[in-house]
């Protein structure tokens, strides 16, 4: 290998900027990006990155300029496994964005693209957003071929590197303008910017990499949801193309209406119905909650519309710190047909009362008059 002050082109007692400067000229010079028909470009970029790696560093300097290369033994190993690709070494400098886009990279991309994200409808019970429960959800899903491991190759068979791209899953161009060079760069058609080909797909996934399945989850529901939560279950959607991560599922909650109770809120809300001697007299009315019988005391006099509050029956919150209350809603019940014995009563009632009432003919005489107009 070449003298390291030789490929940055500097004197060996050069400062620590010096070998700065020179290494970033150099690296724009010999970055493959900016050479896309040398094929020695990259060998050469990898060479003066790992020059600048030894000479910015004083030990490892110092080591280099008593033994040269051999005396670094141990030290450091090659700038690509210690940074993660010569594209890091170009974010210490350029603030995160190499000179050529995509942060200087050119190695192949970071993996698979993550697979898309999944929703899901289900729905339950009032008393099930009460209590919490356990739900199963049933979506059609991107999972791995078994067949290829989830690499799309046939088995025995491997994937090759884009010849296009260069395995990076993108072309970039080189222009020059009155400003100067300018990159533009866009997704590699021949690869469809995956950075590398199928010789020889896989015959259940067709080169995919995963296949369509339908999959049942089994969610937990918390105590305390209503219609329009959202569980998040991570890593339950569809996987991405050859060996990509899965996304998430969504799943959007429906609580079904109940045939007792309304709820507002965290609390439930429940219209009861008494006679009107219940409502003179008082009473003591049962009442079936999701957490057994609780009875209502009706005091003499109860008008209709009157509110009795159940305190700790409602719904909950999420994190289970508080619980709302049950409101029954009185109304009164007005029977609509008497018999002769239930008539003669609530008339005598009406005379000790002092109400005005109409008389049976009256209403009979009142109904055919009316019909007549």
């Amino acid at each position: 290998m070449s003298d390291f002050y030789e490929l940055l082109g500097v004197s060996r007692g050069a400062t620590a900027e010096e070998i700065k400067k020179a290494y970033r000229r150099k690296a724009r010079e010999y970055h493959p990006d900016a050479n896309p028909d040398n094929p020695d470009a990259e060998a050469k970029f990898k060479e003066i990155a790992k020059a600048y790696e030894v000479l910015s560093d004083p030990a490892q300097r110092s080591q280099y300029d008593q033994f040269g290369e051999a005396g670094l033994g141990g030290m450091g190993g090659s700038p690509f496994d210690a940074a993660g690709g010569f594209g890091d070494i170009f974010d210490a400098f350029f603030g995160g964005g190499g000179p050529f886009g995509n942060g200087g990279r050119t190695g192949r991309p970071s993996g698979p693209s993550r697979g898309p994200d999944l929703e899901v409808v289900t729905t339950i019970d009032l008393r099930d957003a009460i209590f919490g429960t356990q739900a199963d959800v049933s979506v059609r899903t991107a999972v791995a071929c078994n067949t290829c491991e989830a690499t799309g190759a046939k088995p025995g068979t491997e994937a090759t590197t884009c010849a296009t791209c260069g395995g990076s899953g993108h072309v970039r161009q080189v222009r020059q303008s009155i400003l100067g060079q300018v990159v533009t760069a866009g997704p590699c058609a021949t690869c469809n910017a995956t950075g590398v080909i199928i010789p020889e797909p896989c015959e259940t996934c067709g080169g995919e990499g995963r296949v369509v399945e339908d999959k049942t989850f089994t969610v937990d529901i918390p105590a305390g949801v209503d219609t329009g939560s959202t569980l998040r279950l991570s890593g339950r959607g569809a996987v991405g193309v050859r060996g990509g991560g899965a996304g998430d599922l969504y799943v959007h909650l429906e609580v079904r209406p109940d045939p007792r109770f309304v709820r507002v809120g965290r609390d439930l809300e429940h219209d009861l119905l008494i006679s009107m001697p219940q409502a003179a007299l008082g009473a003591r009315i049962p009442i079936d909650t999701f957490d057994g019988e609780e009875e209502v005391v009706v005091s003499p006099g109860t008008p209709s519309g009157h509110v009795f509050r159940l305190r700790g029956h409602g719904v909950p919150t999420v994190d289970g710190r508080s619980r709302g209350d049950i409101l029954v809603k009185i109304g009164i019940s007005i029977p609509k047909k008497l018999n002769d014995k239930q008539e003669e009563l609530l008339r005598a009632f009406a005379t000790e009362m002092g109400d005005n009432v109409a008389s049976p003919d009256e209403g009979f005489f009142a109904k055919i008059k009316s019909a007549f107009k």
